[in-house]
């Protein structure tokens, strides 16, 4: 371990120490010192129960309180006005199943092997052939080498349910104690099967599963990953009919887009569901619930529940920016902070709330003092990747990578690469191209691209993708 990994992991373990000693003292803070001192050995009754959301398919800019003209989202609102709101939150890779590993478990799709949603379509046999099937048996066995949060949270005492998506396999094999999802090969198992149904058909699974550890005074993790605002875009009419035959920017809104919408407020409908239960059940202020987004999402306009290019799949603003927010009554008090994240800042947020140490190989940041006390956050870069829909070499990342790309300040620079991609190359034709540098303080749609203005940012910046992490194989498109 080198001198900053060990400097990282004495910040955490001491951050750890005070956190526990001051929950401690929050438990008898009139008592005898016998009486403290059970109260400092029992800290498993006091440890934050964790509810992370996690929207599919929802664009970083359909929110009412991210100054949305028309969508409704209240719950949302309210969860951003009650905890700490990071309104430039990202996701480092803009397609479902490897952002979803990467909330999982903290690290880069280069680091945790799930780059892409499936194997190569183009195998022999296709998608029903023998070795397609024994591939996506290996995609989901990546999971098995891995710690995820679950696994290390049930360290701590946590029992924990996974509903919603989840592409790698059955619901134990992500660390879960309880959950809905079957997973491959079980039939509609690719990604989520019986959990798919959480939210659209109501949140007792939840609901149940909370009760349950409360019976047992165990502090509880569930992952709520409801199929929302995803296709199929099917919201009850008495929340389409507010969108329907509606104008907006001064045009009238297509189905195809007042469809989204609605499924966005229903979704939101969700939320205040669990909202009003955690209160019910006394629960609230001590729950710390993680929202975000796994990728952005632009409504084709013209075609029913597809979307449009520089969005999904892209490194652009709209395929990865998403608010990421944390709300713990308890403890963080309400902030709207404009400094940027990323969703692998996650999991060793939540450890460190967990009282639990940060293992030092996590790449992104534990967020929480600096949330707690307020301060800024010491970072100077976040990074993020784009890789193919269908993978090739399941063991070499680098076979279909197609993008990285670089915040610093207020500068975004996007590389794109040569890696091999057989699938869904509409939405990339326009998107692989040279180098684009973006100012998003001035810029944050991506309308100017000013790399030939500035080649001495682009140097800089693409040097340091380059210390991220050095790439063997692929070349930058020029």
């Amino acid at each position: 371990m080198g001198l900053a990994d060990k400097l990282v992991t004495e910040k955490d373990r001491l951050f750890r120490l005070i956190l526990l000693s001051s929950v401690a003292a929050l438990v008898s803070c009139t008592g005898t010192a016998e009486q403290s001192a059970v109260s400092s050995s029992s800290t498993e009754e006091k440890l934050p129960n964790i509810l992370f959301i996690l929207s599919d398919d929802h664009a970083w800019n359909d929110y009412g309180f991210m100054g949305h003209e028309l969508i409704e989202t209240p719950a949302l609102d309210q969860l951003a006005s009650e905890g700490v709101t990071f309104s430039r939150g990202y996701v480092p890779t803009s397609l479902c199943r490897p952002s979803l590993a990467t909330i999982a478990t903290g690290l880069y799709a280069h680091q945790h092997g799930i780059t892409g949603n499936d194997p190569s379509r183009l195998l022999p046999g296709g998608k029903q052939g023998e070795t397609y099937q024994q591939q996506r048996a290996e995609i989901i066995a990546k999971v098995d080498e891995l710690d995820t949060i679950a696994e290390l949270l049930g360290e701590q005492g946590y029992v924990s349910l996974q509903t919603g998506k989840w592409w790698e396999g059955s619901f134990a094999r992500g660390g879960f104690d309880e959950g809905m999802t079957r997973g491959f090969p079980n039939p509609g198992g690719r990604h989520g099967d019986d959990g798919l149904t959480i939210g659209r058909n109501g949140i007792g699974e939840i609901t149940d599963f909370i009760d349950r550890a409360k019976a047992q005074d165990k502090p509880f993790f569930v992952w709520y990953a409801p199929f929302m605002p995803h296709t199929p875009h099917t919201p009850p009419e008495r929340i389409l009919a507010k969108y329907r035959d509606q104008m907006y920017r001064g045009n009238p809104l297509p189905i195809s887009v007042a469809k989204y919408f609605a499924m966005v407020e229903w979704f939101d409908e969700t939320n205040q569901q669990l909202f009003d239960y955690l209160e019910s059940a006394g629960v609230k202020d001590n729950t710390l619930v993680v929202y975000v987004s796994d990728n952005g999402w632009v409504t084709n306009p013209s075609m029913s529940e597809r979307f449009l290019p520089r969005s999904k799949q892209s490194p652009g603003e709209s395929g990865v920016r998403t608010p990421i927010m944390f709300s713990w009554p308890e403890r963080l008090a309400p902030q709207m902070r404009a400094e940027v994240v990323s969703s692998i800042d996650i999991v060793p947020t939540v450890l460190a709330a967990a009282g639990i140490e940060v293992p030092s190989t996590l790449p992104g940041e534990n967020l929480l003092p600096d949330m707690l006390e307020q301060s800024p956050i010491d970072r100077t870069a976040i990074f993020g990747e784009g890789f193919a829909h269908d993978m090739d070499d399941l063991n070499n990342p680098e076979s279909t990578l197609l993008y990285r790309w670089v915040i610093e300040g207020e500068w975004k620079l996007i590389l794109s690469y040569d890696g091999k991609n057989v699938s869904y190359q509409k939405y990339h034709k326009d998107v692989l191209a040279p180098p684009r540098l973006y100012n998003l303080m001035q810029d944050e749609h991506e309308t100017q691209n000013l790399a030939s203005e500035h080649p001495q940012i682009v140097e800089r910046l693409s040097q340091k993708l380059t210390e991220w992490y050095p790439l063997k194989e692929r070349e930058v498109l020029q």
